[in-house]
């Protein structure tokens, strides 16, 4: 039994999230049980600076660096949080703060490395390692990008060896600042494996949660169980317009975030509204469904069929509207109308299969430094793209 810490901040730039879980077997014997986890917010001021890195403001090399340390402070002091007293644990896996994703695009590459895609996530692991005593991992998505890979969605080998089911298929749905899915066939035969899939559905809160801090002038940073959104009405030529955006006809493997779906798309989306005379409650309630949509037609798009249940997780899966909203549009006629299926399709969230869904993604990190640590590779192919399976992450001893 190994004790890890597992850290991340997602694309909705919330804070910390940290899990200590202590992690025994290898792959399809993996058992992962969670003992502590928590959010810890960013300083306001810090928090603010990442934000405006991830809108594309400009800095100095001083400027990246000494946001790099302050970042790499912060995970630490939230590691050295999560174990209190616990003085046991063995690893740390800490994804960082990503402030920019720029997947590969081998169709209008000119040249061999302007066919690789970039990551970048701060908060480096040296730091977090020295300032802590515990050996860090981190760096995950590089090794597979620099395999040709997307370097996401990395979840999906892990979802696998936790959430997949011997008779009925599943689609783990995390709803981050950015949504991502693992569609898992049920686990029968020695190649069942072969039928993973996964790739970023495109927005999850983060256009969601820059609409309700505008619209509030700053008072609110999230629509709280969706209730703001619930009371307004959904424009259908708007939601229409949006769907129709390149990014969700291009097939996977495929990767996004807020360099596409961030402050500048969210402007857009404000100039439509704005145009369509929309009152802040049917913004909402639009951008909601676009959230909604976008998952369901990435399923119709590229999945051979729906599947049985979809497992929510993420903080996207305690906005109780929004969940009503994809088990709605998952089960409409046009969706529902398949061969041999005698009930709907059921939406709920990990938790109720065993994995916390508030520290999913933290706890994902924790298993992928274990395997690091390990010699067992963390991508699947498949997946992201990546020529081969890999080694995920770069190792920091004190």
């Amino acid at each position: 039994m190994t004790r890890v810490i597992g850290l991340i901040s997602g694309t909705s730039v919330d804070g910390i999230d940290a899990a200590l879980v202590e992690i025994s077997g290898q792959e399809v014997d993996l058992k992962v049980e969670l003992i502590a986890g928590k959010t810890y917010p960013y300083p306001p001021d810090l928090r603010e600076r990442i934000l405006q890195v991830c809108a594309g403001g400009a800095l100095s090399m001083l400027e990246l660096a000494e946001l790099d340390d302050a970042i790499a402070f912060s995970f630490a002091q939230a590691a050295q949080a999560i174990q209190a007293d616990t003085h046991s644990v063995q690893l740390i896996g800490s994804h960082g703060q990503t402030v920019y994703h720029r997947p590969p695009k081998p169709e209008k590459a000119t040249s061999h490395h302007a066919k690789l895609g970039y990551s970048l996530q701060l908060g480096r692991g040296s730091l977090i390692a020295e300032l802590t005593g515990i050996t860090t991992v981190n760096n995950f998505r590089v090794a597979d990008i620099a395999a040709g890979g997307q370097g996401a969605p990395l979840v999906s080998k892990i979802d696998a060896c936790l959430l997949s089911h011997p008779t009925e298929s599943r689609c783990v749905q995390n709803i981050g600042g950015i949504g991502n899915l693992t569609y898992l066939p049920p686990r029968q035969g020695d190649r069942w494996s072969d039928g993973i899939f996964g790739w970023d559905t495109g927005p999850g809160n983060s256009l969601i949660d820059l609409a309700v801090h505008h619209l509030s002038q700053g008072a609110q940073t999230y629509d709280n169980n969706g209730a703001w959104a619930a009371t307004g009405t959904v424009c259908t030529p708007l939601l229409e317009k949006w769907l129709a955006h390149e990014y969700f006809q291009q097939f996977p493997p495929k990767s996004t975030g807020r360099e596409l779906f961030g402050w500048d798309y969210f402007q857009e989306c404000l100039t439509d509204a704005t145009t369509e005379q929309l009152n802040p409650a049917d913004f909402l309630a639009t951008l909601t469904e676009f959230t909604a949509a976008s998952i369901v037609l990435s399923y119709n798009n590229f999945l051979s069929q729906m599947p049985d249940r979809v497992l929510l997780c993420g903080g996207g899966s305690r906005n109780l509207y929004l969940k009503q909203r994809l088990q709605h549009l998952l089960n409409a006629p046009e969706n529902y109308s398949l061969p041999n299926r005698q009930s709907p399709i059921l939406v709920e969230t990990t938790d109720q299969w065993g994995l916390s869904a508030d520290n999913k993604e933290a706890i994902a990190f924790a298993v992928l430094a274990y395997w690091r640590v390990g010699g067992i590779p963390g991508n699947l192919p498949k997946v992201t793209g990546a020529k081969q399976a890999k080694l995920l992450g770069d190792i920091w001893t004190t």
